[in-house]
């Protein structure tokens, strides 16, 4: 399956005004495609068109609400009038709630859902006709560790992701199956320093948090920008994602000890918040159009994520060790 270069490419960016889609977008535009963004805030798209403009790039935006699929199909369709065709289609948006299950009223679990799971499931169905109608091109959804193990306090937005990944595995194996040159991947991040933790609504009486460490925003973006050039199944960011992912195929009963252990505590600060605070789960935050949240002290580098995009030293890498430890077997046997 072959990709444009990204230099050559149109991209929609859904969920574009802060945090990881707004620096995507960013990435994109810089490195040669027409942008389309998208979110439910005229304001903070306007100042993100500016941005990419200013730098040169080609930019334009649509407001639209997930939430609705006329809306997000008419993302789809500004794509494709404004600059002819779609070749990939980044699907980030979502909201969160942190909050016990059964402080979780079925209003707002439902609206979860509504945005998490079926905004990105409108999304596909927006986006395919016109992948199909080039010939091929991406569908990259942007899901969460969460997909592959549940955290506690945020059972509603696991229980999305959950559905995300179940969604694209069988869209994938469908596509395959019909020989359409259309990559589909699934982006898993692990805990990222976002306005998303600040912007959550949050019953939990304090300002929440992502359970440490936190990665930057732009190891995300480059992991889509690396999916939109190289067809990628599964891509994990952060070593800790990757970590998890492990231990849970491993013991799903393990991860329930560390969460009952450190999991609940670490995600409350002692900052306190009602959950009458400002927050985006009905309505965007006004003027919040920041990529970074407030946890970047937290953050630290991930040494998977560049390895994943240089399979060749990958590779090195575990020969490397391979071999190290066959010199060390070979060493103890002497010794004995």
């Amino acid at each position: 399956m072959q990709l444009k270069p990204i230099s050559q490419q149109v991209v929609s960016v859904v969920g574009a005004s802060s945090g990881i889609g707004r620096i995507t977008a960013l990435e994109f535009a810089r490195r040669g495609a027409k942008v389309v963004v998208s979110a439910r805030s005229e304001s903070k798209l306007k100042s993100l068109v500016e941005e990419i403009r200013s730098f040169g790039g080609e930019a334009t935006f649509y407001v639209a609400d997930v939430e609705v699929f006329e809306q997000v199909k008419a993302i789809a369709d500004k794509t494709v009038e404004v600059y002819g065709r779609l070749d990939t289609w980044v699907h980030v948006s979502a909201i969160g709630i942190f909050a016990t299950f059964d402080n979780t009223t079925p209003e707002e679990f439902k609206h979860v859902i509504d945005v998490d799971l079926l905004g990105q499931v409108y999304g596909a169905m927006a986006a395919l006709p016109h992948l199909k109608r080039e010939g091929r091109g991406a569908l990259i959804h942007v899901s969460s560790m969460e997909g592959r193990r549940s955290l506690p306090y945020q059972s509603a937005y696991s229980a999305a992701k959950h559905g995300v990944e179940g969604f694209i595995e069988a869209m994938r194996v469908e596509l395959q199956y019909e020989k359409w040159p259309i990559s589909v991947t699934s982006v898993k991040p692990a805990v990222i320093n976002t306005p998303f933790w600040n912007n959550g609504l949050t019953k939990l009486g304090v300002k929440p948090t992502g359970i440490p460490p936190y990665y930057d925003p732009k190891l995300v973006a480059d992991a889509i920008l690396y999916a939109a050039e190289h067809p990628t199944r599964d891509y994990l960011v952060g070593d800790v994602a990757k970590i998890l992912d492990v231990v849970q195929r491993l013991s799903p009963s393990l991860v329930d000890s560390l969460l009952l252990l450190v999991g609940l505590d670490l995600q409350r600060t002692s900052e306190p918040k009602s959950e009458d605070a400002p927050n985006n789960f009905y309505q965007p935050v006004a003027e919040d159009e920041r990529v970074n949240g407030d946890y970047g002290n937290l953050v630290v580098p991930s040494v998977s994520d560049w390895l994943d995009k240089n399979p060749l030293l990958l590779w090195g890498a575990i020969a490397g060790t391979l071999a190290l430890a066959f010199l060390a077997v070979q060493v103890f046997k002497k010794e004995e």
